[in-house]
């Protein structure tokens, strides 16, 4: 199963302008996303992978009005927070140890 990110924002733009700055700085290559881009999601095969974007949107959620939600198990959504997020990773990183 992948594991899978979901962002969501009423704010036309806040995708777009965080998606753009967080590819700009990983090992990812960048891409181009849409502007007025409302929901965003991607697929990890691996999940630990997902941290790092875990991370960046937490640690910016003053800059950007994005909400989001992982899920590890088919069907079951986790509502990422400011208050759950060190929780969340922690947890990725005790169930997908490679």
């Amino acid at each position: 199963m992948e594991a899978i990110i979901k962002l969501s924002s009423k704010q036309p733009d806040d995708i777009f302008h965080f998606l753009n700055a967080f590819f700009r700085y990983s090992h990812e290559n960048v891409k181009t996303y849409l502007p007025h881009t409302l929901e965003w999601q991607k697929k990890y095969q691996n999940p630990t992978e997902m941290v790092d974007i875990i991370g960046t949107l937490i640690e910016n959620t003053d800059q950007y009005q994005i909400h989001m939600w992982i899920s590890l198990d088919s069907g079951l959504f986790i509502h990422v927070t400011e208050s759950n997020a060190d929780q969340v990773i922690r947890y990725i990183y005790e169930r997908y140890p490679w």
